[in-house]
């Protein structure tokens, strides 16, 4: 991974600590671009991502493993900040134990403790067919504009 300013850093783990809605990108054998917006955790060495085994982006992944990830917020003042991420995805599968807790503290972040009760994500932390995307960032890109 790329070694980033001290200020960039700062910039990055601010981002990436918000549960902001991401754009992964995928290609598939052809080299169409795929982009799909993802919920995501960062636990400060790697992006995790959770997905259904018959996605699109899990098929890209098997055939090309490389993947960018975007995350940016655009403030009332006009600022933006930005984090790519680029790397090869890894698709982890097992064991089930660490994909429950995996999914249950990213759906967390986005649904709230009380949230992630409900029905639908207590369904896909338990759905076999689910499965985690693990992004080690070989470069990252970060703007504070």
């Amino acid at each position: 991974m790329n070694k980033l300013p001290e200020e960039k850093q700062i910039v990055m783990n601010q981002v990436l600590s918000q549960p902001l809605i991401a754009r992964l990108a995928t290609a598939d054998q052809s080299n169409q671009p795929h982009v799909v917006p993802v919920w995501f955790g960062w636990d400060g060495e790697y992006i995790w991502i959770s997905s259904f085994s018959n996605t699109r982006k899990i098929k890209d992944l098997k055939q090309n493993p490389k993947i960018s990830l975007a995350i940016d917020i655009s403030g009332d003042d006009g600022k933006t900040q930005a984090v790519i991420l680029e790397g090869r995805a890894e698709l982890v599968v097992e064991p089930r134990d660490f994909l429950r807790k995996q999914f249950q503290w990213i759906y967390t972040l986005y649904l709230g403790k009380e949230g992630v009760k409900a029905k639908d994500p207590q369904d896909w932390i338990e759905d076999t067919h689910n499965l985690l995307i693990k992004l080690s960032p070989e470069q990252i890109f970060v703007w504070n504009w």
